[in-house]
Formats: structure tokens, C-alpha cells, sequence
């Protein structure tokens, strides 16, 4: 890579459940890695090399990425392949709720994410060289039927509630409605980095699941966070005091986003959240069962966060009982 200079240390961020994430100190600079993790892995998973091929692309757009430096894909370097990216120094909100923040923060940090979700939606894919980054159409269907796979090849025991939400989904995928945008599949608030001293955004991180897709998948996903317990491992907004704390409403969040994107309003919105509990479901037993392989990039929490399956297909079956 030009203008690395040794000698080098790596620590190993605690935080991802999927590819492993190291800060590499050198006399150089400061780097992030990301690897995939070792051992059989599922079939299209952990693509680093998409992750650096996005990221490469968005760079000069309105969607602020961490600068990528270098991919290597020869295995024998570590063990696998890793690219390395620039190191952004900022802020990293757990917690929704932002309680670091005064009251009349929070509003605009949310405002922030929402715009910003908007221009990954409105980036021209064609013209940053992405147009074959996933196949155009049908994107429901598809993630239907990949993840359905996907939580069958790593099942590891019966939950009649992700039976039922399965069945569900498969059931009632809306028809393709035409929408294609660039998405980001793990948009939430903890994958964003912001400024030291604003409520900017300076890049958005861990783009494993992007893809070519529905746009409303990604906002559904976010949208979840208003519906999670904010309590114990999920880390959502239910139960807490939104109104006092400054934060908006699911509804107002999403009317901002239609504002945005020029749209009157977001159809078939129950199944676009039922979706994204299936889905958010399937990914989390994946990571349990790579805990169980030896594979995980974090053993402990990984097994921690495959115990939520149950509680989300639950939720999934609550949300489509109730018709949103």
C-alpha cells in the first residue's frame, strides 16, 4: 500500500458480529482491517470484497465512507482475505435513546441519518459503476427465499414463531413495484460514525449486506429500532419516553424520509417490517451457529445475540396479527 510504513499493531475492535475488525497502529498511521473470519462459511457471506467495491464507488458522493486503502485477496497473507481503510476518528452512538446528548441534540442527529439514508437511495448507480451490483427486480422475493435458506442451513432447533413468520412472508411478498436504489442492509445507528463536535455524519460503516435492492428495506430496518425493547441486548426505542427525550416518531421519521425521496407515502409497510424482523432473525441465527462452529468473530456475544431468534420471530408474529 503506498506510504505504509511499519512496524505495525493490531487490536481487535470488540464490537460486529460477522467480519473481524482490527485498528492497525503503524508509523504510517492509524488503519481500520477487516477480514473474514475463519473456518466454513456460509455460501455469499462475509463479501468483504464487496464492501471495499462500494465503498471505492460511493467516495465523493453525499454518502460519507471511510476512505478504502487496499484489498487483498490472497488468503495466504492471514488466512483469509482483508482490505484495509482509513481510520475515522468520531462518535459512535449505542444507544438510540442518546442519552450522552442535550435534549435538543438528538432531533437533529436523527435528522442527519435520515438524510443521509436518502442519498444512499438517490445515488445514480449506473453513473458510480455499481449497475451490477445485484440483480435488478424482484428483491423481496429474492431475500425471501435467501434467507429462508440461509435460517435453514443454520437452524439448530425448532422456533414455531420463525415457522410461522417464514410462512408468513413467503406468503404475502408484495409485487415488484419497480424501486431499485443502492441499499445498505444493516442501517442503523451504531454502523454510523458522526463528528466529533456535530451532528454529521463522516461515514457510514459495515457494508457487508449492501446490495441492489428495495429502498424501503433499508428503512423498514431502521424503523424497526422504534419497536425493539430498549431494555437488555436490542438496544430500540419501546418503552422509552420519545416525546420528553426529543426523538422523533416512527411516523414523523418516515414522512420526513417520503419528503425527501418525493414520495406520498410507503406501501405494503406491515410486510416491509415483518420482513426485516425475518430477516434481522435469520442473520442473528447465522451468527449463533458460527458461535457453535468455532467461527464467530466474537464467541461469547455472538451466542448472547442468537438468543434474541425466539423474541424477534415473536415480535414478527405480533406485528402481523396486528396489521402494523
Amino acid at each position: 500500500m503506498p506510504g505504509f510504513r511499519g512496524p505495525l499493531r493490531a487490536e481487535k475492535f470488540a464490537g460486529g458480529q460477522s467480519n473481524p475488525t482490527f485498528r492497525i497502529e503503524a508509523e504510517s498511521g492509524t488503519y481500520v482491517l477487516r477480514r473474514k473470519p475463519p473456518g466454513k462459511l456460509l455460501k455469499s457471506a462475509h463479501a468483504v470484497d464487496r464492501e471495499f467495491r462500494v465503498m471505492t464507488a460511493l467516495r465523493g458522493t453525499e454518502v460519507p465512507v471511510a476512505d478504502p486503502l487496499h484489498l487483498c485477496e490472497d488468503d495466504d497473507v492471514i488466512g483469509s482475505m482483508f482490505y484495509l481503510m482509513s481510520y475515522k476518528s468520531g462518535r459512535v452512538f449505542w444507544d438510540p435513546a442518546l442519552p450522552e446528548l442535550q435534549r435538543e441534540e438528538r432531533a437533529t442527529v436523527y435528522d442527519e441519518m435520515n438524510r443521509v439514508l436518502a442519498a444512499l437511495h438517490s445515488v445514480d448507480v449506473e453513473a458510480v459503476g455499481l449497475s451490477d451490483f445485484g440483480k435488478p427486480g424482484s428483491y423481496f422475493a429474492r431475500q425471501v427465499s435467501r434467507w429462508g435458506r440461509q435460517y435453514r442451513d443454520s437452524e439448530t432447533g425448532a422456533i414455531p414463531d420463525m415457522d410461522a413468520l417464514i410462512a408468513w412472508v413467503e406468503a404475502n411478498v408484495p409485487d415488484d413495484d419497480g424501486r431499485v436504489a443502492l441499499v445498505h442492509g444493516d442501517f442503523r445507528i451504531d454502523n454510523l460514525i458522526f463528528a466529533p463536535d456535530a451532528p454529521k455524519i463522516i461515514a457510514v460503516v459495515d457494508w457487508e449486506l449492501s446490495t441492489l435492492g428495495h429502498p424501503f428495506s433499508d428503512l423498514a430496518y431502521q424503523c424497526m429500532q422504534w419497536r425493539l425493547p430498549h431494555d437488555g441486548l436490542f438496544r430500540g426505542l419501546d418503552g422509552v419516553d420519545r416525546a420528553a427525550l426529543g426523538l422523533p416518531t416512527e411516523e414523523a421519521y418516515v414522512a420526513l424520509y417520503c419528503e425527501r425521496m418525493g414520495l406520498s407515502g410507503i406501501d405494503d409497510w406491515t410486510f416491509c417490517l415483518a420482513f426485516s424482523f425475518f430477516r434481522l432473525a435469520a442473520i442473528l441465527q447465522g451468527v449463533k451457529k458460527r458461535a457453535l462452529d468455532g467461527n464467530a468473530s466474537n464467541p461469547e456475544r455472538a451466542l448472547e445475540m442468537g438468543t434474541l431468534v425466539p423474541e424477534l420471530a415473536r415480535m414478527g408474529g405480533r406485528l402481523i396479527g396486528s396489521g402494523g
